[in-house]
């Protein structure tokens, strides 16, 4: 069955139809949140049960994946959004997750370009970071990001390459060396690739 037709029989009580759904696209739903959030689970959890909410929305007017990742934008700016209250701060997109004092969940990182790129993701504001893992990690195209983000695709373009002036930044204050810069930056595209092949169990798969 396609995602649509398992969303819809989710929706009518079918709970083999939700767990195939979860299982398809858990390892999405992780990766989005594992360099935003210190303990991700109740986040996804929280994604897949509101995208039957969100369900009555959605037409097929974007892809499923698409769909299910805007449901996980608006899960962690609510998660966050008391915090921000607490810290006088206006907006998600006012914070890094640094400033939020999130640590990464599970993002490996092997050699020292890649743990520079992950720290420098982490010190974008979090609007940035969103639009940046969501075209390089899921490899979405500007007109689903602008869904997602709720962004004119203009926006999104201007995100996008602030984005990466500001990664580029802030890994330049933190290598060692312009050489390390410049070896971090244009391994953006194979740590990505890495980041996407670690494939996460689901939790029905980490038993045995």
């Amino acid at each position: 069955m396609q995602d649509v037709e398992l969303l819809q029989a989710w929706r009518r009580g079918d709970r083999a139809a939700g767990e195939e759904l979860f299982e398809r696209h858990y390892p999405m739903v992780e990766r989005f949140f594992r360099n935003k959030a210190t303990e991700p689970e109740e986040l996804i959890q929280r994604t897949f049960l509101g995208c039957i909410d969100a369900s009555v929305r959605f037409r097929g007017e974007s892809t499923f994946r698409a769909f299910l990742l805007g449901v996980a934008t608006n899960a962690l700016r609510d998660h966050y959004r008391r915090f921000l209250r607490h810290e006088g701060i206006e907006t998600l997109d006012a914070a890094s997750m640094k400033d939020l004092g999130q640590t990464p969940s599970r993002v490996i990182a092997k050699k020292e370009q890649e743990r520079l790129l992950l720290e420098g993701l982490r010190r974008l504001p979090v609007g940035l970071q969103l639009v940046l893992e969501l075209r390089y990690w899921e490899d979405l195209d500007q007109e689903e990001l602008a869904q997602i983000l709720g962004l004119p695709r203009s926006t999104v373009n201007t995100r996008l390459r602030r984005a990466r002036e500001l990664l580029e930044k802030h890994v330049g204050e933190l290598a060692a060396s312009t050489e390390m810069l410049h070896s971090t930056i244009t391994r953006l595209d194979d740590w990505v690739e890495l980041q996407r092949q670690q494939r996460p169990a689901a939790p029905g798969e980490r038993q045995g």
